[in-house]
């Protein structure tokens, strides 16, 4: 099982893609937490801080495909460095003003939501050229899952941890610092610097001509949907349990769960079509998510929180396998970029819903919330089979086959996508 990781990260520029990308995606993944935690300590509302989380989710959901289509057009570097650079500097107006006055705040989410550059999508894009064989690629596909989880699992105890040394406002600024520097990493690496999207059919819907991808995107909504719930849910337990630390343990064992599932996931080839196969995952992930609404005590709930993650890297992993044959021609960053945004969709109305039902019903109403988010996500995979299928691609567009005509020089093997190395 290590070995072949192993093996993934020996490869040349492998380790420094990924780290890079892990460290330059911290803001993104530790935003919610951080935001809620600074809204908190200046005196807003649980609505409130769900609000603004939801505003910078929304932006980020609308930039996130933008920039990825700019990606394909202009390469990565001349898109995703400057987008960090802008992003953090939003994160650092919320820090400096604070809530008052609360348009600003608003505008600040704005610009940082919007601008948060796509390095998720764009290391996809880049581990065809880098990994050459299709077998690695699905592979590291899961060992990105992973190390996501791991962020994940480290993110919340780092903004916990800025926040006992400093205050939540350093922990904003401070993340987001050390953001922009992953996304320097990863712009200057030669992968990133020679790499091409193939040419790309010219309409104004991009990567949403797929049915399949319409699909991908409104199941993964409501998973986003379920981990938006979950991030002020916890704090809120928190609060009824002795506050401090509570949340990040939540949270960290919902990562620590995820990445283990994520390890055992990408350490085999799995048979038959991976379309079958994520309903299985997701399936799995709802029945996670169900038991979180009973709220044990703190161990006992960072147990539950603990298995609830077990099965959501295997599901975004498998899901980005899928993509991988269900995006048009010349789309690749912006298809992965099209998952990676119903997150923030996903979440930003997860985290809106939560504050009232948390009010009203305390945090079992809020794990209530990610309970049935994960049923929703199932039932939309189960109704839509036909249009998610081996069978059902090109539904949409003859431009979506199961082949590498994304690889123009032919790097890579068939059966996934790839830009192309200048």
């Amino acid at each position: 099982m290590a070995a072949g990781y192993a093996e993934l990260l020996r490869t040349r520029h492998a380790a420094r893609l990924l780290a890079g990308t892990l460290i330059g995606r911290l803001p993104n993944a530790t935003g919610p937490l951080a935001v809620v935690l600074f809204t908190r300590a200046e005196g807003g509302s649980y609505v409130l801080a769900g609000v603004l989380s939801a505003v910078y989710g929304v932006c980020n959901a609308i930039g996130q495909p933008l920039l990825g289509r700019a990606v394909d057009v202009y390469g990565q570097p001349r898109v995703m460095l400057p987008s960090a650079a802008v992003s953090a500097l939003g994160i650092a107006l919320l820090a400096v003003v604070g809530l008052d006055p609360l348009p600003v705040a608003y505008a600040a989410m704005v610009i940082a939501g919007f601008f948060t550059p796509p390095l998720e999508g764009g290391l996809r894009a880049l581990w065809p050229g880098v990994l050459k064989r299709a077998d690695r690629v699905h592979a590291a596909y899961a060992l990105d899952a992973v190390a996501q989880e791991v962020l994940f699992a480290v993110g919340p105890l780092l903004v916990t941890t800025c926040v006992a040394l400093w205050s939540e406002r350093w922990a904003l600024l401070v993340i987001n610092v050390i953001g922009v520097l992953g996304a320097l990493s990863v712009v200057a690496s030669p992968p990133s610097r020679q790499w091409r999207s193939a040419p790309r059919e010219a309409h104004w819907l991009g990567a949403l001509r797929s049915s399949g991808m319409l699909v991908l995107i409104a199941s993964f909504f409501f998973v986003g949907l379920a981990l938006g719930s979950i991030a002020v849910a916890a704090v809120a337990y928190a609060d009824q349990h002795g506050g401090g630390m509570v949340s990040s343990y939540l949270l960290s064992a919902l990562g620590v769960g995820a990445l283990l599932g994520g390890v055992v996931y990408g350490a085999r080839q799995w048979p038959g079509h991976p379309e079958n196969r994520l309903r299985l995952l997701v399936a799995l992930l709802a029945l996670g998510y169900l038991p979180l609404a009973l709220t044990p005590g703190v161990v006992g709930m960072t147990l539950l929180t603990g298995v609830a993650g077990v099965f959501l890297a295997p599901a975004l992993a498998c899901a980005f396998v899928v993509v991988d044959g269900h995006a048009p021609r010349g789309t690749v960053t912006e298809a992965f970029s099209w998952l990676v945004t119903t997150f923030g969709v996903g979440s930003a109305l997860g985290m809106t819903v939560v504050g009232p039902a948390v009010e009203r019903g305390g945090p079992a109403a809020g794990f209530g919330v990610a309970g049935a988010g994960g049923v929703a996500a199932l039932l939309v995979l189960l109704s839509t089979k036909r249009f998610l299928s081996p069978g059902g691609r090109g539904l949409v567009s003859d431009a979506v086959q199961a082949t590498a005509e994304n690889d123009r020089n032919e790097a890579a093997q068939p059966g996934f996508r790839a830009g192309h190395q200048a």
